[in-house]
């Protein structure tokens, strides 16, 4: 079981072996950065400026990949805006340096690549970026950028004042921004204490160098609060409060402060940045890793030689640390949000900052599970805690009866759906099953999905279903006491789903709120290329067999076969491995012998067509109806079309050739077979 460890040394080093710390410059102001605006439109509305442009946007999946730790940014500058502003280097190096944007900016994934790919590229110019955005910033890019010393000014009147050709001017010591043109100043959105040391320090680099030597002697002392103190506090609120460093740091909205870390897992995709920053701040032979996990579920099939080259990188430095199974996971041992909580490294009440953004996933499990950067990571592996920042608190309770054929994905599309365009508004999210009838596989994918609601984390408080399921694996004496949110917690936003009122749900593109029942979309008779099952969001036991129910019943029916291609990808290679085995609620046969009976082909267990990697990554002009998580323009491979629904109703649709609930197969729901 995972625990949290103090630091080891390497033998025969020393804590004064590792870099020293930079002395801090007084005295000297930073000059201030001067450029020209280089504004982002949007295409479908004359004069406004781009909302929503995700990191995938920023940097594309195919430029996210690093082959040596000396040329670590080379193809994320290469990539920056490479569909979305294709003459972004070129406008760079003319002087339009102040990118400015819309609301919602560098949403989505963790990746480093983005901020890092921007810097990147103004440092080749010999000019520096500034990011000019509007509210609700993506919160792992604005960490990130922070901890690169990435300028970013958020101000919606900045963005609505803005037009081309306009000179700007940005004071670093002050963060004030000065429109030149138009005559006029504005104040950034104020950063906490915290996070304005990490920025005046120049980084996170800097500020590991100058922690690194006090984290070593330190030993971590998780304390949880005592009644009184865990009675106006959430859930997220008591693991933070239990993770302190500093234990007189006050749990507040807006504060940020050092957390210890139970564990800090990567994928081949975001570890050599990790690795990199681990060596920078610790000098990479003093102490061992802390709280390590590397899972290879990214790039590692594209059987190219460059995404080989990354993970050889991840390969060689758990091999150099003695970092084995399960903490480092081979290519096909499974997807990492879904393979480290498997292997029970992650428990109720364990605070997990994961290196892709799905880390939310870790809230069903009733731990504080969410996304940050790689130099976050790579900070923790040194120190063994991360600086976290904390949000408002918003409430979601579940009531009323689930309905037939519904499942967390079609919950999770109806809570993005209600939110709209704004979404959680980057707050933390605590769920309330008030009924107890959401499985695991159901919160899995509710909690996972927090990464598309733009919500900092999502967690269910530890239950009777939570415990069950700890049970079920031999996990009786858990490392952290039993939790659930006080009865005095305030929340920004409080408000009630009724489950008896959600239906099954497919999300069109380009965003998993532009939900629609499945009913409605029937009647469209939508075509599709590929149908896809699976990833870390839907590819559990239980959700793989909620698509072979379907796929049984409606053979008894004269349907027997997908009408187009049909592939699946399990969670992990323990999924895998299952679902070959017979179940009784199948008739004696197996999930796979189901799907295979079908036409449908299993794959291994990887992330890459989720994001356009690999053979099953869509050509420009191809559709697919798919259980994943993100429908984003080019996400699933560029110039595609991908439409989000659950396992039940892609595997109807397979069947179907147009994308449709198991109603349309005249499928009738029995509770005694379909549960």
């Amino acid at each position: 079981m995972q625990t949290i460890q103090p630091a080891r040394l390497i033998a025969g080093a020393r804590i004064a072996d590792s870099p020293a710390p930079e002395r801090a410059e007084t005295g000297r102001a930073a000059p201030v950065v001067r450029g020209k605006a280089q504004i982002f439109w949007d295409p479908k509305v004359p004069g406004k400026k781009l909302d929503a442009i995700d990191t995938d946007q920023i940097t594309p999946a195919d430029d996210c990949v690093s082959e040596s730790l000396e040329t670590l940014d080379e193809r994320w500058k290469a990539g920056s805006f490479r569909y979305l502003m294709p003459d972004f280097r070129d406008r760079v190096r003319r002087g339009e340096t102040f990118i400015v944007a819309g609301d919602r900016f560098a949403i989505g994934s963790s990746r480093e690549m983005s901020p890092a790919g921007l810097k990147g590229v103004a440092e080749e110019a010999g000019v520096e970026i500034v990011i000019v955005c509007g509210a609700a910033m993506g919160d792992i890019f604005r960490r990130n950028a922070l901890n690169l010393g990435l300028h970013v000014v958020q101000s919606r009147e900045a963005v609505q004042d803005a037009q081309e050709g306009d000179t700007f001017a940005f004071d670093p010591a002050t963060r004030t921004l000065s429109n030149e043109t138009r005559g006029k100043i504005y104040e950034a959105a104020a950063l906490s204490p915290q996070e304005e040391e990490i920025r005046r320090s120049g980084g996170i680099i800097k500020v590991g160098r100058r922690e690194f030597a006090a984290s070593v002697r330190r030993a971590p002392n998780i304390e949880w609060p005592d009644p009184a103190t865990a009675r106006r506090l959430t859930s997220t609120e008591q693991i933070l409060w239990a993770h302190r460093v500093d234990k007189d740091a006050e749990i507040r909205p807006g504060a940020t402060l050092r957390v210890y870390a139970d564990l800090l897992p990567a994928s081949d995709g975001t570890a050599p940045f990790a690795i990199h920053t681990f060596n920078e701040i610790s000098g990479g032979d003093v102490v061992r890793p802390r709280q390590i996990a590397i899972a290879n579920d990214h790039f590692v099939f594209n059987r190219r030689e460059a995404d080989d080259k990354q993970t050889e990188i991840g390969r060689q430095f758990a091999e150099r640390h003695g970092i084995r199974s399960p903490y480092y996971a081979t290519p096909g041992d499974g997807i990492f949000h879904f393979y480290f909580p498997e292997q029970g490294l992650v428990v109720p009440g364990a605070l997990v900052p994961g290196a892709d953004s799905h880390s939310r996933a870790y809230g069903a499990y009733g731990a504080l599970g969410y996304g940050v950067g790689s130099t976050t990571l790579g900070f923790g592996w040194a120190t063994g805690y991360v600086y976290f920042t904390v949000a408002k608190q918003r409430r979601v309770a579940f009531t009323g009866k689930l309905q037939p054929w519904v499942s967390g994905k079609d919950v999770v599309l109806a809570l993005l759906q209600r939110w709209g365009a704004k979404q959680s508004g980057g707050m933390s999210v605590e769920f309330v099953d008030r009924d107890r009838q959401l499985p695991m596989a159901y919160r899995n994918t509710i909690a996972n999905m927090m990464a598309e609601g733009e919500a900092l984390n999502g967690i269910f408080a530890p239950d009777d279903i939570t415990y069950a399921h700890f049970a079920e694996k031999g996990m009786h004496d858990l490392p952290y006491p039993r939790f659930g949110p006080g009865p005095d917690a305030t929340y920004e936003a409080d408000e009630t789903l009724d489950l008896s009122q959600v239906v099954p749900l497919i999300a069109k593109p380009f965003s998993p709120a532009n939900a629609f029942p499945a009913t409605e979309i029937a009647r469209e008779r939508l075509a599709f290329d590929k149908a896809f099952i699976g990833s870390c969001t839907n590819g559990g036991y239980g959700d793989l067999l909620e698509a072979a129910l379907v796929l049984k019943a409606a053979r008894a029916k004269g349907v027997a076969t997908a009408a187009k291609e049909f592939v699946v990808f399990p969670g992990s290679g323990g999924v895998k491995r299952e679902i070959e085995k017979t179940d009784p609620r199948l008739g004696g046969e197996s999930i796979a012998a189901v799907f295979r009976a079908a036409g449908a082909v299993i794959r291994e267990s990887w992330c890459g067509p989720c994001f356009g990697q690999g053979p099953d990554a869509l050509t420009k002009g191809e559709t697919a109806i798919t259980s994943f998580n993100r429908n984003w323009t080019n996400r699933m491979g560029v110039g595609g079309l991908g439409y989000l629904a659950s396992p039940a109703v892609v595997a109807s649709s397979a069947l179907l050739g147009y994308m449709g609930p198991p109603s349309e197969l005249g499928i009738e729901w029995r509770a005694e077979r379909f549960v």
